[in-house]
């Protein structure tokens, strides 16, 4: 019976370092940066920041990678989380979407913060600067109301 344990924590190891050799591609490529948000609309500071820390690691093409990310499996993991972020909304695309779908984006910004969707609390817990406190959800629908009006400006 110990032979058996001792081949199965051998084989464990070997697949875990087999493992490390699996990358994921890495979400570091501008291609164009002045399709980003900041370069469309008006943003008070305080809110660039708050999306900056809060959003962008997965909703950019800009992710900043903690040591971790260099471990299989966690590397697999953040990188679908990151793929779907993208997928839903980024900031770094922001100029390619038009201007119904910018609305769509901003409106939906100020309610999944409100319903605490996101950030996701397996992000908020590695990453205490995401957390967002009233006053800052707040501040970023206030902004998100007026940066729709600004779309809607635009349009005219």
């Amino acid at each position: 019976m110990k032979k058996i344990w001792k081949i199965i924590v051998i084989a464990l190891i070997v697949l875990l370092i087999g493992i490390q050799f699996i990358r994921p591609e890495k979400n570091d490529k501008l291609v164009n940066q002045e399709n980003d948000i900041v370069f469309h609309l008006q943003m008070p500071s305080d809110v660039k920041k708050k999306l900056v820390d809060a959003c962008y690691d997965c909703h950019s093409n800009k992710t900043r990678y903690p040591f971790y990310n260099n471990i299989a499996p966690v590397s697999w993991i953040m990188a679908r989380h990151v793929k779907e972020g993208k997928e839903h909304l980024n900031f770094s695309e922001w100029a390619t979407y038009d201007k119904k779908q910018q609305l769509k984006y901003l409106t939906e910004i100020c309610e999944v913060i409100t319903d605490g969707e996101m950030p996701l609390k397996s992000y908020k817990l590695m990453h205490s600067s995401a957390v967002l406190d009233p006053g800052q959800i707040e501040a970023i629908c206030d902004w998100t109301e007026k940066a729709g009006e600004e779309v809607i400006g635009k349009s005219n």
